[in-house]
């Protein structure tokens, strides 16, 4: 009895700490949405309502994993990587169309405070949550998880690009920036996709 306790009582911590990460995650990427998006209309940046669609991705991606969490099973693991991956899909197709008509007619994206403040506070924010994410990940043995916390990852390289088109934009005047970050958001959106699709460990 004792032997049986102590086998799942680490399960259990694990279990609890995992959904603790998906809630922060939740939490931060619908405020990180909001405020990508709304900044994004009001300076016209595709790059920056890329971005925070991106966000709810994840807060799409931390709901499947809630889900799985709660039932485990391959089949339901598979259906929840597929659903990960799907989204990267959708983002990724709309950044592209968006910022190959901004590109051809020359609309260029106005400078936006707001959005270089929310990309800098992701830059510090992300890469703590997915080491936490891929730790806790590894321990449960959890691939749904790990696709999670790559995806949560991916959204630290978003934040860089962002913040360099966003710079380039406001710093000299570089309008195309904008547009030529939202391929680079699209292009890594479209790499973790196939990964999760596929089922592979990530990153």
């Amino acid at each position: 009895m004792t032997a049986a306790r102590t086998d799942t009582e680490p399960t259990q911590v694990l279990a609890r700490k995992a959904f603790r990460l998906e809630y922060v995650t939740i939490g931060w990427n619908v405020a990180e949405g909001l405020v990508a998006i709304g900044a994004g209309i009001a300076a016209s940046s595709i790059a920056l309502v890329g971005f925070g669609f991106d966000s709810f991705i994840e807060v799409f991606a931390a709901a499947v994993v809630i889900w799985q969490l709660r039932g485990v099973s391959e089949q339901r693991e598979r259906r929840a990587l597929k659903l990960v991956g799907g989204s990267f899909f959708v983002l990724a197709a709309y950044v592209v169309i968006e910022s190959a008509r901004d590109l051809i007619t020359g609309s260029g994206a106005g400078p936006s405070t707001p959005g270089i403040v929310i990309a800098a506070l992701s830059l510090l924010v992300m890469p703590l949550l997915a080491r936490a994410k891929r730790r806790t990940a590894a321990a449960m043995g959890s691939a749904t998880l790990k696709a999670d916390a790559a995806e949560t990852l991916l959204c630290t390289y978003l934040s860089a690009i962002l913040l360099a088109g966003l710079a380039l934009n406001a710093l000299l005047g570089w309008w195309w920036a904008d547009s030529v970050a939202a391929i680079g958001i699209a292009y890594l959106a479209v790499r973790e996709g196939l990964e999760a699709w596929r089922g592979e460990d990530c990153c």
